[in-house]
């Protein structure tokens, strides 16, 4: 006799095993993490240093609509994380928080030059994090892999140096490049020959576009720059019109380039008007690889489980489309083929079949 299909709450949603492309380490710490660590190094200005209080802060900042105030609170989350220690705790903690949430493997980003204001090198700063990831792994039981991807901002020149730490810790865990920061008036084309290289190179990269900038971006980012994935990339909708995929939206979709959506994040920064508003289920059904992600677990006050619930929430979505979301992930994921059909075959069909069946 088969039993009914576990009902979609976040509890059960919890236990299903899941892939997350989208997570900035500096947009996930926890409030009595930033709390602790301000006081041991000094750092001044937090609203609050009640862990409540401050979460909360964080949220209601981030909620804006607006993208550069979505972008303030870092000012607090990387004022703290400024040494090799914090840095360690802070991978270590995302990593264990992660796995919490039923996250297997998750690639987490993070700018290695925000971390030197007090004079760590990049090279410190990558070491430091990765150590900490592989703390946080074994924490877990092992439960959970974690891999970084290493942002270069936008509106700074550092985008060569980004890439050739890429290539230089490659075997270190380090999986791919992303340019991060400002997307409006700062084009994913100032510096093509940072993605030149890379390609020369054998080097992933995904490219942060169609956010806060619409369809003109995401066509630099694939078209000049050869991204893999976009980050967040919601505003290919544009370039879909009564339910007719336009030219640029058509090479997107059929190239397979994977689409990092955010939900909550992207109504936060304005990306979207509401939830209900948000393309992703137009997306899908118009069949695009379409994934879920956080984008930054402390400025929105989301999990990955979290995220699928409201999405199940808003959109009716069953276990099935969430398999497909997790397994569209690992197919997009910067691992070795046979790695990813390992995680599909081996993780996510049996996770969901479980919670189907």
């Amino acid at each position: 006799m088969s039993t009914m299909p576990t009902p979609l709450s976040q509890e059960a949603i919890r236990t299903a095993p899941k892939v997350l492309l989208h997570d900035h380490l500096d947009g996930g710490l926890r409030p009595q993490t930033v709390i602790e660590l301000a006081e041991a190094c000094g750092h001044q200005g937090l609203p609050t240093t009640d862990p409540v209080k401050l979460g909360a802060w964080f949220r209601d900042n981030a909620n804006s609509g607006s993208l550069v105030r979505y972008l303030e609170g870092f000012a607090h989350t990387c004022g703290v994380m400024q040494d090799e220690a914090a840095l360690v705790r802070v991978a270590s903690e995302a990593a264990q928080d992660l796995a919490a949430d039923g996250v297997v493997y998750a690639e987490v980003r993070y700018a290695p030059e925000l971390f030197t204001e007090r004079g760590l090198s990049l090279e410190q700063a990558v070491e430091a994090v990765q150590e900490g990831f592989r703390q946080g792994e074994a924490a877990s039981g092992g439960r959970i892999r974690v891999r970084a991807l290493l942002c270069a901002m936008r509106q700074n020149d550092d985008w060569q140096r980004i890439a050739d730490l890429v290539v230089r810790y490659r075997d270190a865990g380090v999986v791919g490049f992303d340019i991060a920061g400002p997307e409006a008036g700062f084009p994913a084309t100032r510096e093509l020959s940072a993605f030149e290289y890379l390609r020369q190179q054998n080097a992933h990269f995904t490219i942060h576009a169609g956010e806060a900038a619409g369809p003109e971006s995401i066509w630099q980012a694939v078209q000049f720059c050869g991204a893999e994935r976009l980050g967040h990339g919601v505003r290919i909708v544009e370039d879909i019109q009564d339910g007719e995929v336009g030219h640029l939206a058509a090479y997107v979709r059929d190239r397979r380039i994977a689409l990092e959506t955010c939900p909550t994040s992207n109504v936060h920064t304005g990306a979207v008007a509401s939830l209900a508003e948000h393309p992703i289920a137009l997306l899908d059904r118009l069949g695009f690889r379409v994934t879920v992600n956080t984008d930054n677990r402390l400025m929105s006050d989301v999990t990955v489980s979290g995220e699928f619930a409201a999405v199940v929430e808003q959109f009716g979505f069953g276990w099935d489309d969430l398999r497909r979301f997790t397994t569209n992930a690992a197919k997009a994921a910067f691992l070795p083929l046979d790695e990813r059909r390992a995680l599909i075959r081996d993780v996510i069909e049996p996770g969901y079949a479980a919670l189907r069946d």
